[in-house]
């Protein structure tokens, strides 16, 4: 069965707002090196993006982290699948996100990365659903706020499809 999938963010508007995250994070990590950790598999299409419009020195490395599975609602237990490669200790980190959700999940990893010595620790995402927020975790860079819906495209995806949609869909 096919889902229907109505754009909630265009293609432009996702590609304009990343360029401006990239300006708003070179301007504030002026003269620093920024470690970029992108959690997989979604996080990629905006981790990508966003370091093409990084003015400053970029490194990066990768985690993956699972609280879903293949339901449309976190489960509430994190699992790590793929650790970080190198170490983080000293280093100015920016996590990258998808989606920000429950929050559940990155507080989980926020806890774990600070374990880890690193000088700072920042958050960007590309989409927030702040009205569905049970864990306290502080948002640094927000590409967009948007409602409790399920969505896919730009690295979201259900059931490992329709992450390769260039906009914002929501599942009807």
């Amino acid at each position: 069965m096919e889902s229907k999938i109505n754009v909630l963010i265009s293609e432009e508007e996702v590609d304009k707002k990343i360029r401006e995250l990239g300006r708003q994070i070179s301007r504030d990590y002026a003269g620093k090196e920024l470690h970029l950790i992108c959690v997989l598999k979604g996080g990629v299409f905006i981790t990508c993006e966003l370091s093409k419009n990084l003015t400053i020195p970029v490194s990066m490395d990768f985690m993956s982290v699972s609280s879903y599975g293949e339901e449309q609602v976190s489960s509430g237990m994190v699992k790590i699948i793929k650790d970080l490669d190198d170490s983080i200790e000293g280093k100015e980190v920016l996590i990258v996100e998808d989606i920000i959700d429950s929050g559940n999940t990155l507080r989980y990893l926020i806890d774990l990365l600070n374990s880890r010595k690193p000088r700072s620790i920042r958050i960007c995402t590309l989409l927030d659903k702040p009205e569905r927020r049970r864990a306290d975790v502080a948002v640094d860079y927000v590409g967009f706020q948007i409602p409790d819906k399920f969505v896919v495209g730009y690295g979201l995806d259900y059931k490992q499809k329709y992450r390769n949609l260039p906009y914002i869909g929501a599942i009807e």
